[in-house]
């Protein structure tokens, strides 16, 4: 069974759904391998502009499955020499931070409990919409574990560093109110109204907006938060000169002076 399904979805939305409800969704090494995949697959995409990633049945993602977990410290955990996709071990998979280099926004869909991995994996998407009956948990310090797949670097940039190391201390649970106060999330919404509201989000993103002004924009965001503002507006000026050179910049204008529908091309894998 897959334990990460993949669609498209009209008009432009790569639709990520991690696929073991019966175990909230838990996080393990085949579950990995079919998420990079499906990421891959979305970013391959020209049809694609917005990736959306949710949890089917009541959880996001509960973390590592303790399975998993419980194989680590007896030895059992699988070793091999082949490519880390395939090693059956979690620790050896792709990095959660891949999701902060890619050209195409990704939008996290929380509807359930996020914990350790799964909140990670949370974190590192872009923009954050969660069902107001959602939980997050660090979770590491209460499993003997240090702040891992980079939550350290991602969680105090989102909500400071006092509030990311009272969470990761104590790994308490907190709400979406409580998430959405300290900046972890952007929005909360009722739960039996968080698909359709992120999905409206994500179609306004995929119809409406430039798909190389949100790819140049992400690499902004992640790439001047350490820069001196003096570089990052010496930089911005070069890329606002660069993007004049654009087709998106003639159309953007062309569809607001014609009061009609934007038509911009997708964006280049490697933008």
């Amino acid at each position: 069974m897959s334990e990460c399904l993949y669609e498209v979805v009209e008009p432009g939305i790569g639709l990520i759904t991690f696929n073991r409800p019966d175990r909230l969704n838990a996080w393990t090494a085949q579950m990995g391998d079919e998420y990079f995949a499906a990421i891959d697959k979305a970013v391959a995409d020209p049809r694609v502009r917005v990736i959306v990633v949710t949890g089917a049945g009541k959880g996001y993602c509960a973390g590592a499955d303790m399975g998993t977990l419980q194989a680590i410290p007896s030895g059992d955990a699988p070793k091999s020499d082949k490519p880390a996709e395939s090693s059956g071990n979690i620790l050896d998979g792709r990095m959660q931070d891949e999701i902060t280099r890619i050209p195409k926004p990704v939008i996290s869909a929380i509807n359930g409990a996020a914990a350790g991995l799964g909140l990670v994996q949370a974190l590192m998407c872009d923009i954050r919409f969660a069902a107001d009956t959602a939980k997050f948990t660090v979770a590491f310090s209460k499993r003997g574990l240090i702040g891992e797949y980079g939550i350290s670097w991602i969680l105090p940039r989102l909500i400071g560093p006092a509030n990311a190391l009272e969470l990761m201390m104590s790994s308490r649970v907190i709400m979406a109110s409580e998430a959405h106060s300290m900046g972890m999330v952007n929005r909360v919404v009722p739960a039996d109204k968080l698909m359709e509201t992120v999905m409206e989000y994500a179609t306004d993103l995929a119809m409406n907006v430039s798909p190389s002004s949100m790819a140049v924009m992400k690499r902004q965001v992640y790439g001047d938060y350490n820069t001196d503002v003096s570089t990052a507006s010496k930089e911005a000026l070069r890329l606002m000169r660069e993007s004049f050179t654009r087709p998106d910049f003639k159309e953007g204008v062309q569809s607001f002076l014609q009061k009609r529908q934007a038509e911009f091309p997708p964006v280049h894998p490697n933008a």
